[in-house]
């Protein structure tokens, strides 16, 4: 009986769910979208469409019990003609190599925009950080560094806090890689890492930066529009580091925050929510979850708010074929890498809602990088006016570029983003030739 063939399972082993597409796929589909659009040169096409490099490590660590665990961590170098590699390091259970390798060319693109004279990379290790205590946390790192060697360096590969990581991960990680260098070279090498507490040679603004950009974004859109911030409402996906200060800048601006999503849960108020208290109680309470002054909502309710902007600042693949239709705003701005996949982008163009893309949006991460990395270089230290007044011209320079691509090529603001790269990159190796 048992040996009998199972026709019904062989009629139906075709019939396969359809997969789907992978986050290196729907950044290959935005680049081909706009490398068509801009008659990008084949040639140029082929080289920015591959990586240069790609790294996998499986190193071993010895946990606070006394077990041994082995742990893979990644590093994808996709392109360095316009300066060294730079990119962030995350900690999370999804890290793969596709996600690295898609991640890693999005921030040869978000460079080349802002025009700052770098390459794109990313990296990162498969774990969940909640699952180790800070002892472990900081042997993982210090592993880690250890393994990548001199695949990273000060003028060839810059990492930087990502998704899970922050200053205290980049203090562990410039100390590890110090001690493989002779005392006499290691002053000179304190670039090698950005995104470092002030006291270890970080710069002023940094950790405030990616969500600052996205304020000085949703600031020229709105110039651009006519519109006043005062008049404008939003509501925020994800409120850890980017998306608490992207709520905190528009606030300040008299915009109106009113309604918020994090791992906790979500919540909402018609009238405001102060984006201030509001991340006071997440630092003490692990989340937004419990904040009396705004009601607890369910994911369709939230993605439903009525309000002008939506800000995902989460992870990827947030707004997709069944949630873009939900949103009931009339502009995303992507402060979040990849929070739309193609479906969603048709989505979302199907019902008039303008996208602001990742690439313009989230950059003032890398660009404050930038300019720690030139106050180590220099032996600077630059105030935090300083700072922020080149940032935000850097941010409103970029807007400018893509909006002028936009009108140029008679197309939207994600295609006219990677063509303002995709062109700058294009000229470059004209420039220089293909050795040999």
């Amino acid at each position: 009986m048992h040996d009998e063939p199972n026709t019904k399972s062989k009629e139906n082993s075709g019939a396969r769910p359809k997969q789907k597409p992978s986050l290196h796929d729907t950044v290959l589909g935005q680049f081909n979208l706009a490398a068509d659009r801009c008659e990008l040169d084949p040639d140029i096409r082929r080289i920015l469409s591959a990586t240069n490099n790609e790294l996998v490590v499986h190193f071993p660590v010895r946990m606070d019990s006394g077990r041994i665990e082995v742990f893979s961590g990644y590093r994808v170098q996709h392109n360095n003609a316009l300066g060294p590699y730079k990119g962030g390091l995350r900690y999370h259970p999804s890290v793969q190599i596709e996600e690295v390798r898609a991640l890693a060319m999005w921030m040869t693109w978000k460079a080349a925009i802002a025009r700052i004279p770098y390459g794109g990379a990313k990296g990162g290790i498969t774990l969940d950080p909640a699952d180790y205590s800070e002892t472990e946390l900081e042997h993982i790192t210090r592993r880690f560094t250890y393994s990548l060697g001199n695949n990273i360096g000060p003028d060839y590969d810059i990492p930087a806090p990502d998704v899970n990581t922050n200053a205290q991960i980049m203090a562990w990680i410039l100390d590890t890689y110090l001690t493989t260098k002779p005392p006499d070279e290691r002053q000179r090498c304190i670039h090698v890492v950005t995104g470092k507490p002030v006291e270890a040679g970080g710069s002023e603004g940094r950790d405030r930066a990616t969500g600052e950009g996205v304020y000085y974004v949703v600031q020229k859109w709105a110039e651009e529009q006519g519109k006043r911030l005062e008049d404008l409402t939003f509501f925020v996906q994800g409120f850890g580091n980017v998306g608490s200060w992207a709520a905190r800048f528009l606030a300040r601006a008299g915009a109106t925050l009113k309604a918020v999503e994090d791992v906790t849960g979500a919540i909402s108020n018609r009238n405001g929510i102060d984006p201030e208290e509001l991340h006071k109680h997440g630092v003490q309470n692990g989340g937004i979850a419990g904040y009396e002054s705004a009601d607890p909502v369910d994911h369709r309710e939230f993605l439903g708010t009525e309000a002008d902007v939506f800000i995902p600042a989460a992870l990827e693949n947030q707004i997709t074929g069944e949630t873009a239709p939900l949103l009931n705003a009339s502009l995303v701005v992507e402060a979040a890498n990849g929070p739309t996949d193609a479906e969603g982008e048709k989505a979302l163009a199907s019902r008039g809602i303008e996208v602001l893309p990742d690439i313009l949006c989230n950059a003032g991460g890398v660009i404050v990088s930038y300019f720690e990395w030139l106050q180590n270089k220099r032996a600077e230290v630059w105030r935090l006016e300083e700072v922020e007044s080149k940032l935000e011209r850097t941010m409103s320079e970029s807007y400018e570029r893509v909006a002028r691509a936009a009108r140029e090529y008679d197309t939207d603001c994600r295609t006219a983003a990677y063509i303002v790269a995709l062109k700058r990159l294009e000229v470059l190796y004209k420039e220089r030739g293909i050795f040999p």
